[in-house]
């Protein structure tokens, strides 16, 4: 199974930027669809963004539509989330997660990884 390392979070001020990346390994990378979800203190976990193993489709949740992009680089074994204009109701835990398909990890089902901490200030 794949094991997957996320990285790239930490304290940002409202409107800022940031890039998570997560970092596969133990699997074939470019065979899976990946994805990003997130969990705020005292909410359910949500999807966010996936894409799959091509690159050629992307999902987005309604809530960063134009404000993220999900990319990866299977040379890399990398997926990243590029994520701007942020608000503070983007603070949560972000995990990335991998799936042999895009509705799957749409689904939130797959292999996931430890999460990394964003948190905006307003």
């Amino acid at each position: 199974q794949v094991q997957l390392v996320e990285s790239g979070g930490g304290l940002v001020q409202a409107g800022g930027s940031l890039r998570l990346s997560c970092a596969a390994s133990g699997g074939t990378f470019s065979s899976y669809a990946m994805g990003w979800f997130r969990q705020a203190p005292g909410k359910e976990r949500e999807f966010v963004a996936a894409i799959s193993w091509r690159g050629g489709t992307k999902s987005y949740a309604d809530s960063v539509k134009g404000r993220f992009t999900i990319s990866r680089d299977n040379a890399k074994n990398t997926v990243y989330l590029q994520m701007n204009s942020l608000k503070p109701e983007d603070t949560a835990v972000y995990y990335c997660g991998a799936a042999p398909n895009l509705s799957t990890v749409v689904s939130g089902q797959g292999n996931w990884g430890q999460g990394t901490q964003v948190t905006v200030s307003s």
